[in-house]
């Protein structure tokens, strides 16, 4: 089981990743002398596509070296760039003020979570969720000259918006789905506030290691990924292991995708308190997580 640099020790949870730094900052955090981050916008997709023995979920494996999650499982995403809520994006499927109501916030922020998903699915993993018209989806983004657009996205030298237009596609928003919200916690020094999105792989694309910061990808069937979590084989987080378990009762990637309206995005966020000297650390509405430090520092 990969470990990366938070130690040998397991957590009684299977695969929950846990740094050893956690009880010291949450600490800190309780005295006064840490000052939470403000969290930054992040998008995630859980991209599907449908296999004789039921639907399977892209992952990818962080390298262990990096300084955030190092070494844990968890799906193509990443960071809204403030370029993605640029007006002149192409944009197909519910609108900006659609979304807004889906996600709780204003037009112009749901349009940069909705272009954010859509563009660092095709960084980290080469598939677009874009088409020439409302009703038809890219078949094939392999080649030099997507890859040289691929790389500019990622350098950060071309905007979405550009990119789209370029290339004559709209985003078609109408291919996701939104289904969880967490808010990494305010002990964490790098925080993001992340929507977890759901979408079936296009027909004619596939999946690739585009990105720089995963060593490994997979498709898995999430009770099978579950099942290796439970195992103390895959490491993941919080999130990642409570939306596997969510997508584990349907039976088609059309299907969790219908299942996507229902979804309760209601923010995710962990919670500390201090009793009789043990650190209790929980997500609320997620009780299997909860961790109880003693003050020696190990869960």
């Amino acid at each position: 089981m990969p470990n990366g640099q938070y130690g040998q020790q397991q957590p009684p949870a299977g695969g929950q990743w846990y740094p050893p730094e956690w009880p010291d900052r949450i600490r800190a955090l309780m005295d006064g002398s840490l000052v939470p981050v403000e969290p930054r916008r992040a998008a995630t997709v859980m991209l599907l596509r449908d296999t004789p023995a039921g639907p399977v979920v892209h992952m990818l494996r962080r390298k262990a070296s990096m300084a955030f999650a190092g070494g844990a499982y968890a799906y193509p995403g990443g960071g809204v760039d403030p370029r993605d809520e640029d007006h002149l994006v192409g944009w197909a499927g519910p609108s900006q003020d659609d979304w807004a109501a889906r996600l709780d916030t204003d037009p112009r922020t749901a349009q940069a979570i909705v272009c954010g998903a859509v563009r660092e699915t095709f960084e980290e993993a080469g598939v677009l969720l874009a088409g020439e018209s409302p009703d038809t989806v890219v078949g094939d983004t392999t080649g030099d000259d997507w890859e040289a657009d691929r790389a500019a996205l990622v350098a950060r030298e071309l905007s979405f918006a550009e990119f789209l237009d370029r290339r004559g596609l709209l985003l078609r928003s109408d291919l996701l789905g939104a289904w969880a919200r967490w808010i990494t916690p305010e002990f964490e020094p790098r925080r993001y506030d992340t929507w977890f999105f759901v979408a079936a792989l296009p027909e004619g694309q596939r999946t690739r290691n585009a990105s720089t910061e995963a060593d490994r990808t997979v498709w898995i069937r999430p009770a099978d990924a579950a099942a290796g979590y439970a195992k103390g084989e895959l490491l993941m987080m919080p999130p990642t292991i409570s939306t596997l378990r969510s997508l584990e009762p349907y039976g088609s990637a059309a299907g969790a995708l219908a299942a996507a309206a229902g979804q309760d995005l209601t923010p995710v966020l962990a919670q500390a308190t201090l009793e009789n000297g043990e650190l209790v650390l929980s997500w609320p509405g997620h009780d299997e997580f909860t961790k109880h430090v003693r003050p020696g520092g190990t869960p």
